[in-house]
């Protein structure tokens, strides 16, 4: 069975944690890795990528040290290896021109301010990962219990 890995990028240990709780639903499902900084999560997706997994959706914070979220993004978008990666920014403190730029160059599904619902985060990423398997032309039923049913219906019509 393909691996399809769920990556948070935070360089908050204690934001990091909570996502992942959030998330824990997906596990087994979906690998769930955490990364403290851009640099970080790009090795992890080389070494990933290398292994022949995939990154099914990457989250992110904004202000870190080193890149920001938004450039993590970008440089995510911006590789065809990732094309279908859906991106997600997770931030308290993002400017107006930083989401103007997350949509347009990162090209983000998603954008969501801390302190963030917990249902409507794991709705998303249900839908996102849901998106990318289809994207990707992934076996579907291998993860249909965690899947977006509607998005499912939808895509096989």
């Amino acid at each position: 069975m393909e691996k399809i890995t769920i990556i948070c990028v935070d360089d908050q240990r204690e934001v990091l944690s909570a996502v992942l709780k959030d998330l824990a639903e997906f596990e087994p499902s979906f690998l769930l890795e955490d990364c403290e900084s851009a640099d970080e999560a790009l090795a992890l997706m080389d070494e990933l990528d290398a292994d022949g997994q995939f990154i099914g959706v990457i989250i992110s914070d904004h202000v870190m040290p080193g890149r920001s979220g938004v450039e993590l993004l970008t440089t995510v978008a911006n590789d065809s290896r990732f094309i279908h990666t859906k991106k997600v920014l997770l931030t308290g403190q993002a400017t107006h021109q930083d989401t103007i730029a997350a949509i347009n160059k990162a090209r983000i599904e998603s954008y969501f301010e801390k302190p963030w619902d917990t249902e409507v985060l794991v709705n998303c990423v249900r839908t996102l990962v849901t998106e990318y398997i289809f994207d990707m032309g992934l076996d579907y039923t291998l993860w249909g219990d965690v899947l977006d049913n509607n998005i499912v219906l939808r895509r096989l019509r």
